[in-house]
């Protein structure tokens, strides 16, 4: 998909750090990597429209090439109908290109895409099996058009933009309802062989335990997710549990209504039982982060999502967690990890700006 700059051989990390230093300050990492950011402002400057795919809405904005969103539209997602869908994308491209002069459109969705970005494989939400969605768009918008898984697309956007400038290898985990995970590798978002990389949320982490929706058991988002999180809350509150009265009274008592935004809420606002569920789904966090250092060696992680809005809380205990267990601690460098910097916009911005760097490289 994407290239070094002419001269530039990819490599391995260089960098000394010891495991137990703090990260590089950000003007130093930003200065690693910066070839391939001079690659990619090389060109066209453009503006290009991302848009992001939900299972309830469609949010959609002009993005300049240095990340900046300059206006924005959404609408409800059309139901499952995957013609209703293309229409409301034309609708907000031809909604949002009125005051802007758009170079390209990028599409991100859940879901596994081909290697060309051209075929929605499969989509969770909606109705797309082997869809030939960029020729149906590119013939409706004339326009270059690019597809893009949305967890690709998040960590594209804070690779370029946000918490990940200047580091040649990112993994991006997402904590959501699951586990989400993309990796940009030597300014290339790295998709594996068949296009369907980034499943960390499927890692076996306790054999046999917690049933999982794709059908196995024990998977690293049963422990280390929103969904995880508010399943512990709920079976503390059922126990009627003293440590849970505050739990239970925030839902008005009903045990089936806790989520885990609720806990998170609570968690910040200084409740102990809350507060310890998060930590806990913090060191599952940090022991599936070491699972992943030890199999791919990155050399910052960012995690984002709506579970990150517990900050410090979830995230010191899983730096503490990979800490404890990565192979061969203390005698080698390890991986950073940082938050998210661009909140629920990053797949909208990675998706634009992927747009832009392919459609300049296919042409």
């Amino acid at each position: 998909m994407y290239a070094p700059p002419p001269g530039e051989q990819a490599g391995p990390l260089t960098r000394p750090a010891s495991w137990r230093r703090r990260p590089a300050p950000r003007r130093a990492r930003a200065q690693r990597g910066e070839g391939f950011r001079q690659h990619l402002r090389l060109g066209r400057k453009g503006l290009a429209i991302g848009i992001d795919i939900g299972g309830t809405k469609v949010a959609a904005g002009v993005v300049d090439a240095d990340g900046r969103i300059l206006s924005e539209a959404r609408r409800s997602t059309p139901g499952r109908d995957p013609r209703a869908v293309e229409q409301v994308i034309v609708e907000l491209v031809e909604e949002l290109g009125k005051g802007h002069r758009i170079w390209s459109v990028g599409i991100g969705a859940a879901g596994w895409m081909d290697l060309d970005g051209g075929t929605v494989l499969f989509s969770p939400h909606l109705a797309w099996r082997n869809e030939p969605l960029r020729a149906n768009l590119q013939q409706l918008l004339r326009r270059p058009v690019l597809l893009a898984n949305d967890a690709d697309a998040a960590a594209w956007a804070e690779w370029r933009f946000g918490a990940g400038q200047g580091e040649d290898r990112l993994v991006c985990i997402t904590l959501g309802t699951g586990i989400g995970g993309a990796m940009v590798m030597d300014g290339r978002v790295e998709r594996g062989r068949f296009g369907v990389a980034g499943e960390f949320g499927h890692q076996i982490i306790v054999p046999g335990g917690h049933r999982c929706e794709c059908g196995n058991r024990g998977c690293w988002e049963q422990y280390a997710s929103g969904n995880a999180l508010g399943r512990e809350a709920r079976i503390l509150a059922r126990a009627d549990s003293p440590v849970a009265q505050d739990l239970l009274a925030a839902v008005g008592g009903r045990a089936e209504a806790i989520t885990g935004a609720i806990v998170t809420e609570l968690a910040l606002a200084g409740d102990a039982a809350s507060r310890e569920l998060v930590e806990e789904v913090g060191e599952w966090l940090g022991l599936g982060l070491a699972n992943l250092a030890a199999a791919l060696d990155p050399g910052l992680f960012v995690i984002g999502g709506g579970l990150c809005s517990a900050g410090d809380l979830l995230v010191e205990p899983a730096r503490k967690a990979f800490a404890r267990n990565l192979t061969g601690r203390g005698f080698r460098p390890a991986a950073g990890i940082q938050l998210a910097a661009l909140g629920p916009n990053a797949g909208l911005i990675g998706a634009a700006d992927l747009s832009r760097v392919s459609s300049r490289t296919r042409r």
